[in-house]
């Protein structure tokens, strides 16, 4: 990244109602105006304490300052992920995946039946705060399930992340109070499949 540039809050390719019921207009606006920004603007404000510092030649606490711009940066981009595998309900959201991706499914898992409750379970088993994530082995060219804690730890360099579900409280607590089992559920109501298959397809062929 050049000198002086920095990220920017992504908007959302659906509305803020559009997802209810599953996730409310309030929850949905919160969560990405106030949360997903926060991270924009914490890693924005380590750029610029980056850019300065080399200005003036000054030294830095790179160990600190670099552990807490991955955890600005991992969560700007698993939200950036998590919106665009979602989808309204009925249109675009929900169902089964089809085409390539339904194919790699079930030669891994046996099932869709199967996936789905490997990545609930995944999902349900996440320690405080973090993500459950699917992602696919460049190496084997397997679909593996992982956990995400605090955005940047326990995340496997290598894996391309394919599915990405927020587990973080401030993604359901006004709809779901502590019920992280009753959002799961209803994050399977919302997977926009093709951009899931999309973003499989394209990882297969680099």
């Amino acid at each position: 990244m050049d000198a002086g540039k920095g990220y920017t809050l992504p908007h959302l390719p659906y509305g803020y109602k559009a997802l209810a019921p599953y996730i409310s207009e309030v929850q949905l606006t919160l969560h990405h105006q106030k949360h997903h920004q926060a991270y924009v603007t914490g890693a924005n404000a380590i750029l610029e304490k980056l850019d300065k510092a080399r200005k003036e030649n000054a030294d830095l606490d790179m160990k600190a300052l670099l552990k807490e711009l991955s955890f600005h940066l991992g969560g700007f981009r698993l939200h950036n992920m998590f919106w665009e595998n979602l989808a309204p309900s009925g249109v675009g959201g929900g169902g089964i995946p089809k085409d390539t991706l339904a194919a790699a499914i079930n030669e891994e898992f046996g099932t869709f039946e199967r996936f789905k409750k490997e990545f609930t379970q995944t999902a349900s088993s996440v320690e405080g705060s973090g993500w459950a994530v699917l992602t696919y082995c460049m190496n084997t060219g397997r679909l593996m399930m992982m956990q995400v804690e605090k955005h940047n730890v326990n995340l496997i360099p290598g894996y391309r992340i394919l599915m990405a579900l927020d587990l973080w409280e401030h993604a359901y607590y006004l709809d779901y109070k502590n019920d992280r089992a009753k959002f799961i559920d209803a994050f399977w109501h919302l997977v926009n499949w093709d951009a899931v298959d999309a973003r499989f397809v394209t990882h297969q062929k680099k």
